[in-house]
């Protein structure tokens, strides 16, 4: 088994390009490297240099792979279908450049959904006149990507959007064929939604791609769901915390991969926000100490 770390700009609080609060791209490939990581994410297009020669050169520098990229657009939103093609076709366009494998859609934050995160029995559901044009749209970005780019297309799900819940994604997967569609599994965002990661990755291994590692803190957790706290409120108290302090048990993780003979990238994604002072040079670090200790 070959099992290679890399870290996202999200562990920087990058989750949005146009975002003053964010870090310059240069320190976040050298502080990357410097907490030891050999691979890193895109991040959200246009964050980094989208001139293939300037970042190429950069990645070079700092001995860094690119390892895939995220569209965190809105594809529960008919209206924004424009906004989710741009942002599909520049990521994919900068993964080829690169020689970067992995293309991972994301729903993005609704405002139906942020209110009630982590708690499916309570958040709003859609019906099938919604469903149907929803899964065209992931579908569409998925056949483009695997089709005309070449890419490892999977779908990740994710707290706030309309492919959270463990239900959402098994009908997705359902419906999309698996040659265009695979997983991109998020340890932390499966906790969040209140499901078992390790059950999950046990029933779905033949199918997920490409993983990322996030953890959850259940004091955090617990208390979001008695408050009924929203998405945003939750990351503010600090619900994604560095790995291994959380609930998601990454020795069971690793065995799982390890009995699959997964090969690959597995990528730290530890949310934070950038207006909170986070040492995330440290935690970069810290992620990258505890999972050598259990053997990745």
């Amino acid at each position: 088994m070959t099992i290679r770390i890399g870290n996202a700009p999200c562990s920087w609080g990058v989750e949005f390009a146009n975002d003053p609060r964010n870090p310059d791209w240069k320190s976040v490939l050298k502080q990357c490297a410097e907490a030891g990581y050999k691979g890193i994410e895109l991040g959200p297009v246009g964050f980094m240099p989208e001139d293939p020669a300037i970042l190429a050169d950069a990645l070079a520098e700092h001995d860094l792979t690119l390892i895939g990229g995220v569209v965190f657009r809105a594809f529960h939103d008919p209206d924004a279908w424009d906004d989710v093609k741009d942002g599909a076709v520049r990521t994919c366009k900068a993964l080829v450049a690169h020689g970067a494998k992995h293309l991972v859609l994301i729903d993005s934050i609704s405002p139906r959904r942020a209110p009630t995160a982590g708690r499916a029995g309570e958040s709003e559901q859609m019906q099938d006149i919604e469903w149907a044009p929803f899964r065209d749209r992931i579908a569409t970005i998925a056949r483009m990507g695997a089709e005309e780019y070449g890419l490892t297309v999977g779908i990740h799900a994710h707290a706030a959007g309309f492919m959270d819940f463990e239900p959402e994604l098994d009908r997705l997967l359902d419906e999309v064929p698996e040659d265009i569609l695979k997983i991109c599994f998020d340890t932390g965002h499966h906790s969040y939604a209140g499901y078992d990661p390790v059950a999950f990755m046990k029933r779905h291994m033949e199918r997920i791609s490409y993983m990322h590692f996030k953890d959850i803190d259940p004091v955090v957790k617990a208390r979001a769901i008695e408050n009924r706290t929203g998405f945003y409120d939750a990351c503010g108290q600090g619900i994604f915390c560095n790995l291994g302090q959380g609930d998601v048990d990454f020795p069971a993780v690793r065995q799982v991969l390890l009995d699959a003979n997964y090969e690959g990238w597995c990528t730290v994604e530890q949310d934070c926000d950038p207006s909170m002072g986070t040492d995330t040079l440290g935690d970069a670090r810290a992620n990258r100490e505890y999972l050598q200790s259990i053997g990745f």
